[in-house]
């Protein structure tokens, strides 16, 4: 057979998913990043005849809402087309998009533009998940995200440090037009990358193709189709498929109705974590960045390097989640995380209150510790806790239900960002500072915790069975599974 279909194994194949996905959160990451130091370029904001703090917020956050809206296509689509087919789709949906941008004369051209790279990032950030969790190895599933969420960010410092470059022609089309058409080579690298790799075993399962999940899952191991281990996950798999046939429907009456899987439940909480995500601040940040430095009374310039420095530290802290994340769990990683982040936005509030240079700096260390604290904790768990404590009939729908709720809820922060800036000023970051507070026990109370489970292990959780791991297999059991089964109790209560 082709080099394409079979070459890469075991580990190399591993890690080509993950970079693969991590391209994918690449580009989600430049995309996030590009377009707040784009609002103060003279000659961009000169071409779209000078719009308001509404319409500049209209025009950012038109991308969220196309997001939204691809999340949903990916609920629709993504258990017919599967997941390497569903990211060929979102990729070159979002090329259509970022050209459209790139060409802009008119708002209306460029609304429509980012409305469909959004549609694309959508369905991108619905499948990425859901194909890292049911292609990896469980000790390794946490930081395989992780470091693709990582990726997002490196995606995301090239668009601030893009910007600050560009930013000395700021009179040229060129310094605005490129970086948005700079997006088309995150995507195009996704697509290049895909034929060498390998379509989710769990999901060929579910739809009865056997026989390509047991090469599948030969290759993922780098083992013989006919070894034992191949054949007890293959078991396992089906096991578990049969089992939710038995106890459940797998459609949208599930999300309605009690099941014995508690699928409703499992849904909420993966929602739940994007919720908490997006009102915990990340994007009043990283969306407008420059803008949130120039109410300190920077320059533009200063303002470009220091977003610049904050997101290669948002970077670096990524990366250091990435070794918390399966030795801590997920629960603990976002309990003081969002402890953490209430704390710095109150730091933020205070600076930006006094209007002096000296506390001015109290507000730029509040931003440079969200960042920290945000990079360690919370930018990877929201997007891989949908994708683990679903079911697998559900498992993309459940994250698409997720992945929707991020963006609706990232649309509606970016389009009120610049107005309550620039109406309420400080107070706007107390509210933030609040919710942080009202997250961390509701983390604590009603969050199950998933590390080093395989996604059929994590079933029982839910379900109050006891967790039977082969003699064979690596996977360890944490010692609080018995408090995660009382945490469960209650919610039936």
């Amino acid at each position: 057979m082709s080099f394409s279909t079979q070459s890469l194994q075991g580990t190399p194949l591993s890690v080509g998913i993950a970079t693969c996905a991590g391209c994918a959160f690449m580009l989600f990451g430049y995309d996030q990043g590009i377009f707040g130091g784009l609002l103060g370029n003279d000659n961009f904001i000169a071409t779209f005849n000078n719009p308001d703090a509404l319409l500049q917020g209209q025009i950012t956050a038109t991308y969220d809402l196309g997001c939204f809206f691809g999340a949903i296509t990916a609920m629709a689509l993504g258990g017919r087309l599967g997941r390497v087919r569903g990211l060929w789709l979102g990729c070159l949906v979002l090329t259509v998009g970022g050209i459209l941008q790139a060409s802009s004369y008119h708002v209306a051209q460029m609304i429509i533009g980012r409305f469909i790279a959004g549609v694309g990032n959508g369905i991108n950030t619905s499948i990425v998940p859901v194909w890292l969790s049911e292609t990896c190895k469980p000790e390794i599933r946490g930081r395989l995200v992780t470091l693709a969420l990582v990726l997002n960010q490196v995606g995301n410092v090239t668009a601030q440090w893009l910007n600050f470059g560009l930013g000395y022609i700021p009179t040229h089309g060129v310094s605005w037009r490129f970086p948005l058409a700079f997006q088309c080579f995150y995507a195009l690298a996704t697509v290049a990358m895909l034929p060498f790799l390998v379509e989710s075993p769990r999901w060929l399962i579910s739809r009865g193709r056997t026989d390509e999940a047991q090469m599948v899952i030969s290759r993922l191991f780098s083992r013989s189709p006919e070894d034992p281990e191949v054949q007890s996950f293959i078991e396992s798999i089906t096991l578990g498929l049969q089992h939710e046939a038995e106890n459940t429907k797998g459609s949208w009456k599930d999300l309605i109705s009690k099941d014995a899987l508690h699928s409703r439940r499992r849904v909420i909480l993966g929602a739940g974590t994007q919720f908490m995500q997006q009102w915990g601040g990340i994007n009043i940040i990283n969306y407008y960045l420059p803008v949130v430095f120039g109410t300190l009374g920077l320059s533009r310039r200063i303002a470009l390097i220091l977003s610049g420095c904050n997101v290669i530290n948002l970077m670096l802290s990524s990366a250091l989640g990435a070794v918390f994340i399966d030795r801590y769990g997920r629960v603990p990683l976002m309990f003081w995380g969002a402890l953490a982040q209430g704390v710095c936005f109150i730091f933020v509030a205070a600076g930006l209150s006094q209007g002096s240079y000296e506390w001015s700096a109290v507000a730029v260390a509040g931003v440079f510790f969200y960042f920290t604290a945000f990079g360690t904790t919370w930018i990877a768990v929201p997007w891989m806790y949908p994708a683990e404590v679903n079911t697998q009939r559900m498992r993309i729908t459940g994250a698409g239900i997720a992945t929707a709720t991020n963006w609706i809820c990232n649309y509606a922060v970016v389009l009120v960002t610049p107005v309550a800036v620039q109406n309420i000023k400080w107070r706007y970051y107390i509210i933030y500072a609040a919710l942080n507070f009202a997250f961390a026990p509701i983390v604590k109370i009603f969050y199950v915790e998933t590390k080093n489970l395989t996604l059929e292990q994590i079933d029982t959780i839910f379900e109050g069975r006891t967790i039977h791991p082969a003699s064979d297999s690596p996977i360890m059991v944490n010692e609080k599974r018995e408090n995660d089964v009382r945490v469960i109790e209650n919610w039936k209560s």
